[in-house]
């Protein structure tokens, strides 16, 4: 958990994963206090909003007219896609838009780590706080979110599929470090395997993660503000590390420190901000 904080308002920042092994235990000690301290859990998506997701998906998943995988990638890259296609049900690549077309491919390597939602953080915690009738709310839209890849220009898109079919040989096994990453703290192999990917596609980065996350820290800083909700202990939409260094600089009085800690209450109000790092 990071603490950005100044005189007056604390600000926890909790780095999650949305799909996790069976038995994985993530939730004592004193992040465990900051779920029980928590009035309200607010996530990347409200439930009704994740439940929608999949409509919205194939809404918007469709090319306007079909493209032949064989037209849109050279033969290396073709091999690596019919691999991964190949070890379930089919994609249905001609059909779509690359944009689409990857976010498929992240779940097949995802099942094929024996990583799944329902062992998440989120599923998890909307489930405990739902049974305790506590609040649930969301930051985004499925609509939005999906739409941030959506306007994403042609050759973008292309980039980011290319360059994820040339690292797929890798992929189970990066995302089983990942996890392993997460389970023990490692903040900067972490920071690593989030952003390296796109990292190496600019135009990717400033659509999907830059301004998405400008706009959710101004949202954030209104708050800060505010005597009514003083304290918010939460993890970033999509990567813990741009949005923390965001908020550093919108409070250059306050001071980010890394430790597990515990929420304090402040005009009687917690809220617990959840994202997911994948």
């Amino acid at each position: 958990m990071w603490l950005v904080e100044d005189a007056d308002t604390r600000i926890f920042l909790l780095g999650s994963m949305h799909a996790l092994p069976a038995g994985t235990r993530w939730d004592g000690g004193k992040v465990g206090a900051a779920i029980a301290a928590a009035d309200e859990l607010v996530l990347e998506l409200a439930p009704d909003q994740l439940a929608a997701a999949g409509d919205v998906f194939r809404e918007l998943a469709p090319r306007s007219a079909p493209l032949a995988m064989e037209r849109r990638l050279d033969p290396a890259a073709l091999a690596a896609y019919r691999k991964i296609e190949g070890a379930g049900s089919g994609f249905g690549g001609d059909a779509l838009d690359d944009w689409a077309i990857l976010v498929l491919m992240g779940q097949r390597v995802a099942q094929q780590a024996d990583l799944s939602p329902e062992n998440g953080v989120e599923a998890r915690l909307t489930q405990r706080f739902s049974d305790a009738g506590k609040p649930i709310g969301g930051l985004e839209t499925a609509r939005g979110q999906l739409t941030l890849f959506e306007k994403l220009d042609a050759a973008t898109q292309r980039r980011l599929l290319t360059r994820a079919l040339a690292n797929s040989a890798s992929g189970v096994a990066d995302v089983k470090a990942m996890n392993a990453a997460w389970a023990r703290g490692d903040v900067a192999a972490l920071e690593k395997v989030v952003n390296e990917d796109v990292d190496a596609v600019p135009a990717a980065r400033a659509a999907i993660i830059t301004r998405p996350d400008t706009g959710w820290c101004g949202c954030n800083s209104r708050a800060a503000r505010r005597d009514a909700i003083p304290t918010f202990p939460f993890s970033p939409i999509r990567s813990p590390f741009p949005a923390s260094r965001l908020l550093f600089r919108r409070f250059p009085a306050m001071r980010p420190r890394f430790r597990h800690g515990h929420p304090w209450r402040r005009g009687g109000y917690v809220q617990l901000f959840l994202g997911e790092m994948i």
